[in-house]
């Protein structure tokens, strides 16, 4: 999926490709999330869909729910829910960066590289290469 780091840097064009197929699948891992808490507060809290929306929504976003659970059920699902939207988080905000860090650092691979040619050079031949 990515090129090794001897290969030569990905075009501008193919890493905005790469970056757009990652955010599509974080958007994908947000909605199947949303989906399942909505679902959750629906089915052990009887909410109306709206109202389960906005609780899944608003732990997903880190706020916190809105509606207090009342039944068993209810609050064993918005516990479990709760520490499963922190870990979505960190694996979408995951998701998203990888194609940027695997950039950045083959290019600092490649300049770092291109040193190393260079003093090599310097030490056969005794002289630099000029640009």
């Amino acid at each position: 999926m990515y090129e090794h780091h001897h290969e030569p840097l990905a075009s501008r064009s193919e890493f905005l490709r790469r970056l757009a197929a990652h955010v599509a699948v974080a958007a994908v891992m947000v909605l199947v999330s949303l989906g399942v808490g909505m679902w959750g507060y629906h089915a052990t809290e009887g909410l109306p869909w709206l109202d389960a929306f906005l609780n899944a929504a608003m732990l997903l976003g880190g706020m916190g729910p809105v509606n207090v659970p009342l039944t068993l059920a209810g609050k064993m699902f918005a516990g479990l829910y709760a520490l499963y939207a922190g870990l979505v988080v960190l694996a979408v905000v995951g998701v998203m960066l990888v194609p940027i860090f695997h950039r950045f650092l083959h290019r600092f691979h490649l300049v770092t590289e291109q040193a190393e040619e260079a003093e090599e050079e310097v030490e056969e031949t005794g002289t630099a290469r000029h640009p």
